[in-house]
């Protein structure tokens, strides 16, 4: 940060962090660690160092490229490049205890609007709260941009908006916003009606806003059409007591019309129905996926109030997984899925025929995408990376026709051997072939390694061929890591998914488990040093797979798991999305038998457990619990709890550490110690 109007910023992103009403979070009980700083040139602190690129933009006259980067520590910072000058400058946003950078993006091209995202503690419960900020490319000029909540409010300012149009660039964004009522005393009907998300035309340079859409209760979501318009809009119904209902309703605005019309409702467990993402003012018509012979496809729905849909892209093995699109409009040109890795099938002829060229100019980086663009589309950020490369970024000029390097995602990691992913099947036990990914050691060792398996997180997740810093810092390491694709993940259908990792998990657990055995069987692992290392649902995983066999793994590395379901329907409490988590659960026996802190008698593998204080996905009491249960039934059990840190451990030194304790902590179990 530089200067006076460094420490401007740095005092606005202070004084707002806990603004209305959300108090800052109180210390947690239970051990905790403050992790030491890494060696340097160690494999665990050069795995362990967060993505140099976490988001990137272009400004729209291609002049300068912003993007937040990962300082030392859990800090961050958003770096510019003069791209004509080739010159580099930093605006630091802060060490990571309050407010963290997720997104920022090109207002104008001398005006940022960055959104951070923090925790804190409102009515004894910890919850996320994101704020939003404009300044100028050097840090000067910041301003709120959220809509302060007055004494008196009904309800604290939690999300406080949202950029769903950057337009052409002139400084004005199209924005949803959290409007907040103050308590009605008769003689303010006007102000006391005033809830829920409506769209403001904000000028970033002022703050000035003109009302686009009165703010509706229910609302989650707005569609602009790239044409200035809002076109569809998303609500979800809640209940008398505020939980939410498990429906989504959408509804579209035909062209010039003010009324709403239906567009669809989805309901959790229901049948399928369009579910729009985007939409296309230029076409009058809106981007939605529907299940197609139990895959997700892709329609084009008319929004002329005829409804008329067309299917634009399907797969029979695998779901979309998404839709590519460019330009400050969010234009859609394009349609992603993943088979043995993710591809885009492009619909604009343009882009189609630059994505070929692109692929023959970077054959070792086939993971390609466009991730950003002038307002007129003459110039592209591009990124390219492969499972052996993490990914540079680069600026693609059409006019020239020249691809310049500009930032590497990991720097740390140049030099340093990585092991080749490659895609594998094998039989589960009722004779189910399942996909999954298996990462050697780089040097050519084939047999007899330690190995571990690796589940995925979610359960609603899958795996992709790629980069992962994980599974990479393993290989580095000399071990083989299998990520199964169990059934419970997403991508593969219906069929595939069940009913979800938690109501299915025997059969998710099982297929985790033959995972392990398929090593064995192969000769890859040596069947004295299998591991099982898992993250979130994979932590879980991890966890239950010792109880359905415990002779299996020798060693268990849960990283925030889900270690008893009970737990986790309780923890959604006094949220709005407490009866859908009681749905994914489930209820009856399956809670108990699915819950691996109700069974500690049945392990006989060592245990490490990792958990953030801060963790809003699964509350850091599962891992006490369960560190508590292993330990009063004699069995062997470590706990690490790192203070001030979410989910995703979002802290170098603390990724770090876990890496290296995780290897010795495997190493050890495998000798027998």
């Amino acid at each position: 940060m530089r200067g006076k109007a460094g420490a401007a910023l740095c005092a606005l992103l202070a004084g707002l962090a806990g603004q209305a009403a959300i108090a800052a979070p109180a210390g947690a009980d239970g051990a905790s660690a403050a992790p030491a700083a890494p060696a340097t040139g160690d494999l665990a602190s050069r795995f362990g160092a967060r993505e140099h690129v976490g988001q990137v933009s272009l400004a729209p006259d291609g002049a300068h490229i912003a993007y937040i980067s990962a300082t030392q520590g859990r800090g961050s910072a958003v770096r510019l490049i003069d791209v004509a000058k080739q010159r580099e400058e930093m605006v630091d946003l802060g060490n990571g205890e309050r407010l963290t950078p997720s997104m920022c993006g090109w207002a104008s091209s001398a005006r940022l609007i960055c959104k951070f995202r923090g925790v804190s503690n409102y009515l004894d419960k910890q919850v996320g709260f994101s704020r939003l900020f404009a300044f100028d490319a050097d840090g000067g000029h910041p301003l709120y941009l959220g809509r302060k909540s007055r004494l008196g409010a009904t309800r604290p300012n939690q999300f406080d908006g949202d950029v769903i149009d950057w337009r052409s660039g002139d400084g004005w964004v199209l924005m949803q916003r959290d409007f907040i009522p103050e308590r009605g005393d008769g003689f303010n009907a006007s102000s006391v009606s005033r809830d829920g998300l409506g769209v403001e035309l904000v000028d970033s340079s002022t703050g000035k806003a003109q009302l686009i859409e009165r703010p509706v209760s229910d609302a989650e979501d707005w569609l602009a059409d790239g044409q200035g318009h809002i076109r569809v809009r998303e609500t979800m119904p809640r209940r008398e007591d505020g939980e939410l209902k498990g429906e989504t309703v959408y509804s579209y605005r035909a062209t010039g019309a003010d009324a709403w019309k239906p567009f669809s409702t989805s309901r959790q467990d229901g049948p399928s129905v369009l579910e729009p993402l985007a939409v296309d003012g230029t076409r009058d018509m809106a981007f939605a996926t529907k299940r197609l012979d139990g895959r997700l496809a892709l329609y084009s729905v008319a929004l002329d109030g005829s409804m008329k849909s067309s299917l634009v892209w399907s797969n029979p093995e695998v779901d979309v997984g998404g839709i590519a699109r460019i330009g400050r409009h969010g234009r859609v040109i394009g349609a992603t899925y993943v088979t043995d890795r993710r591809q885009t099938d492009y619909f604009d002829p343009e882009y189609k025929t630059l994505a070929a060229k692109l692929a023959k100019a970077l054959p070792k980086s086939p993971l390609i995408g466009l991730v950003g663009a002038t307002a007129d589309e003459s110039r592209l950020l591009v990124y390219a990376g492969s499972d052996v490369d993490p990914g540079m970024y680069y600026l693609y000029t059409k006019a020239k026709r020249t691809l310049d390097p500009l930032i590497a995602a990991r720097p740390e990691l140049d030099g340093v051997p990585l092991g080749q992913m490659t895609l594998v099947k094998f039989p589960a036990a009722d004779g189910t072939m399942v996909p999954g990914y298996l990462t050697l050691p780089p040097g050519g060792a084939t047999k007899g390694l330690p190995a571990i398996v690796m589940p995925h997180g979610g359960p609603a997740y899958r795996d992709e061929w790629g980069f992962d810093w994980l599974v990479q810092f393993f290989a580095a390491s000399g071990y083989a890591v299998l990520q199964p694709q169990f059934r419970g993940s997403t991508g593969y259908g219906d069929a595939w998914f069940a009913n979800n990792g938690f109501r299915s998990w025997e059969l998710a657990i099982g297929d985790v488990s033959d995972a392990g055995r398929w090593l064995v069987k192969q000769g890859i692992a040596d069947p004295a040093k299998l591991g099982i290392v898992g993250w979130s649902y994979g932590g879980y995983a991890a966890l239950q797979s010792n109880v359905v066999d415990p002779d299996l793994f020798k060693a268990v590395v849960a990283i925030a798991p889900v270690t008893d379901l009970g737990r986790t329907k309780q923890e959604s409490e006094g949220f709005s999305n407490h009866a859908i988590v009681e749905r994914q659960i489930g209820a009856g026996e399956n809670i108990g038998k699915g819950s691996p802190a109700r069974h500690a008698d049945r392990f006989k593998a060592p245990v490490l457990l990792f958990h953030g204080d801060r963790d809003l996905n699964v509350g850091v009491g599962q891992s006490k619990l369960m560190d508590k249960r292993l330990r009063g039934a004699g069995k062997a059990s470590t706990l690490v709890v790192y203070e001030g840190l979410d989910h995703q451990l979002d802290d170098d030194r603390a990724r770090a550490e876990m890496l290296r304790k995780s290897d010795g902590f495997l190493r050890a179990a495998f000798a027998g110690k």
